[in-house]
């Protein structure tokens, strides 16, 4: 439960320091001068859609803030026996992480209008991230060959579900990164596709965070700051 709290606190400040930034927040009816000198209050489909990824963000991070709270409450039971963390988990966060840093710098050179190192940019954030669920399922592969089946122990089957769920997030995304890398080459004007490159760095600076949270509580490092937490709270 104060997992849950604390997630949703955060996430209540996301949406509120989003909120400032997008002006909506703001009093039209205290605005000075014509409604045609004021086109930041005019409506904007840049705003439209990052108001949307954030909100369809905010329910992802609940999914998974109710996963990690039913993992860490199913954790005391006297049936678990925790997985062991492979090495190549590591080399796997490393990967997803330089992924979100590529498309950071994709987003610099599109509004640069650099195409050339904007195409490039996006290339490697998309084979980065490729090679990131290869090395989730090469991980799941050696934990199946060491004898740690899905139905065998409760801490199997939350570990293959979560990042098995975080994959597919990560898949969908992908799927838009793909499309917004081939509109980048085909594209003469880069503007057109600057918000597609935004929102795509948002989804996967997101998913980075979602993904380090996840690997501190497979890895146990979570385990004292739940119980911090929990004292605070009694």
């Amino acid at each position: 439960m104060s997992a849950i709290l604390i997630f949703l606190a955060g996430i209540a400040g996301i949406i509120v320091w989003w909120m400032a930034k997008q002006r909506l927040t703001s009093k039209p009816w205290l605005e000075t001068g014509l409604a045609g000198d004021a086109p930041q209050m005019q409506g904007s489909s840049a705003t439209t859609a990052k108001v949307g990824l954030g909100i369809f963000l905010a329910v992802v991070g609940a999914l998974f803030t109710l996963l990690i709270s039913a993992y860490l409450t199913r954790l005391s039971g006297t049936d678990w026996w925790s997985i062991p963390i492979p090495r190549l988990l590591w080399v796997n966060t490393a990967v997803l992480a330089a992924s979100s840093v590529s498309l950071q710098w994709a987003k610099t050179e599109a509004r640069l209008d650099r195409s050339e190192m904007l195409n490039t940019a996006l290339a490697v954030a998309f084979a980065l991230a490729v090679l990131f669920l290869a090395g989730q399922v090469l991980a799941w592969r050696q934990l199946v060959s060491a004898g740690y089946l899905l139905a065998d122990n409760p801490s199997n089957s939350f570990f293959y579900m979560i990042t098995g769920l975080h994959g597919l997030h990560i898949l969908g995304g992908l799927f838009v990164l793909g499309r917004t890398t081939v509109r980048a080459r085909t594209s003469p004007v880069l503007a057109k596709i600057r918000l597609s490159v935004d929102l795509c760095a948002i989804y996967w600076h997101f998913m980075l965070v979602v993904w380090l949270i996840l690997f501190a509580l497979f890895a146990g490092w979570a385990n004292s700051f739940v119980d911090l937490c929990r004292q605070l709270v009694t």
